[in-house]
């Protein structure tokens, strides 16, 4: 007859405070009530991935109030 043995470390939840215990070295931040009112709550990412945008409209102007681009030449570091 084999034996398993799994070891198990003590964690607290970072989103209620309680304790629970995790398989060791799991990565899990939340007990699994958390875990079950937070999938509920959170909507699914979205898979899309979109490209980073500068603030500036097509003829270069900039969006906003208070921006101010500063350019001069490097130094020598």
């Amino acid at each position: 007859m084999a034996v398993e043995i799994v070891q198990l470390e003590l964690k607290y939840c970072e989103r209620c405070g309680g304790l629970w215990v995790r398989p060791r070295g799991a990565q899990t931040v939340y007990c699994a009530a958390c875990v079950a009112q937070t999938s509920e709550a959170m909507p699914r990412p979205s898979r899309r991935k979109s490209r980073p945008r500068l603030p500036m409209n097509r003829d270069g102007a900039i969006h906003g109030q208070g921006l101010m681009l500063v350019s001069h030449a490097g130094g020598n570091a």
